[in-house]
């Protein structure tokens, strides 16, 4: 583990609905030949005493006590081709299984143990995976049959609604130029990467949610179905 990416500084653990748990820490990368600094989330869902991390972030040693204490991790989800820097750190500290889509490219070696499929098994009861197919990478989000529909996603749906203290100020001023900052957005360089089609988000629409839980972005709690609806009509037209 040693020879894995280090912990970042992040946030504290928080749960946002019962059982659903949320922290945000910062991510070093570089895109498009630039250095980028800036916020991503994990989201952790607990059913019965285990654990689920989606978009993992690797916590330090007082963030891996907090998360002890809430129940055993016992899967690792991977739900954007763009993510992945931490996931296999978990899967070796606790042996977890590790769920991915079919065709993702993982770093550090690692393969997956599952793959998440619509109809087949889910790493959380009461969920359901939603697949986007005709992103160029493969992507997905999950949705939790609990408080009205939770929608968990990783870079497609985001809700950044200004920097934050783990942003550097040349990605401060670069992606406020390239217009990231915005409530109920798409992800910009996903869109560039990807160049999803309007089918898809018509299909999402059609998904009962109320709440959203980025990968990037503050959670979207009560209006995210409206919200969401309202961006997918601008860009697609659906």
């Amino acid at each position: 583990m040693d020879q894995l990416p280090p912990a970042l500084p992040h946030g504290e653990i928080s749960e946002v609905f019962a059982d659903v748990f949320f922290v945000s820490g910062a991510m070093k990368t570089v895109l498009m030949g630039a250095n980028w600094h800036f916020s991503r989330n994990m989201t952790i869902v607990r059913d019965g005493g285990q654990l689920t991390l989606i978009n993992s972030v690797r916590l330090d040693d007082a963030g891996l006590a907090k998360l002890d204490s809430l129940g055993r991790v016992a899967n690792v989800v991977k739900i954007g081709s763009l993510h992945g820097r931490d996931d296999a750190f978990y899967k070796q500290r606790y042996g977890a299984t590790f769920w991915a889509l079919p065709g993702m490219q993982h770093e550090n070696g690692l393969k997956a143990d599952k793959e998440l499929r619509p109809g087949g098994d889910m790493p959380v009861s009461g969920c359901n995976v939603f697949t986007f197919r005709t992103s160029k990478l493969p992507e997905c989000i999950l949705r939790l049959d609990r408080e009205g529909g939770i929608l968990i996603a990783c870079d497609s749906l985001q809700n950044w609604l200004a920097p934050d203290e783990f942003f550097s100020d040349e990605s401060r001023k670069t992606m406020t130029e390239m217009n990231f900052f915005q409530a109920a957005n798409l992800g910009p360089v996903w869109m560039q990467v990807n160049e999803p089609k309007g089918e898809d988000f018509a299909a999402l629409k059609a998904e009962p949610f109320r709440h959203v839980l980025c990968g990037h972005g503050a959670p979207l709690k009560d209006t995210a179905k409206e919200a969401f609806t309202d961006r997918f009509q601008a860009v697609f037209g659906v």
